[in-house]
């Protein structure tokens, strides 16, 4: 059963692969980076199964949030770059 999720995280000194860790979020599904570190993914994959893919190519000392994102009843973000709500909802209802 497909799982939306909204992933964040903290890169602590050293290390701070940023791409790898980005690289895993992208790989769990259709995405959209909402800021430099908070991600919404729709995917096939459980929260668990998805925060153990990404953990994977964390340091020992990073953060890791995988929160299961339920029907929204609302959610408003800054238009910083005028998020496209069309795609992101399209990404949202896939099955």
């Amino acid at each position: 059963m497909p799982s939306n999720l909204f992933i964040a995280y903290d890169l602590m000194s050293p290390g701070q692969n940023y791409d790898a860790v980005r690289d895993a979020i992208r790989e769990l599904g259709p995405n959209w980076q909402f800021q430099y570190s908070l991600f919404y993914v729709h995917t096939q994959h459980t929260p668990e199964a998805a925060y153990t893919h990404v953990l994977r190519v964390m340091d020992t000392n990073d953060r890791l949030a995988v929160i299961v994102a339920a029907e929204s009843l609302g959610a408003i973000v800054t238009n910083w770059d005028h998020p496209p709500i069309d795609s992101i909802n399209a990404i949202w209802l896939a099955p």
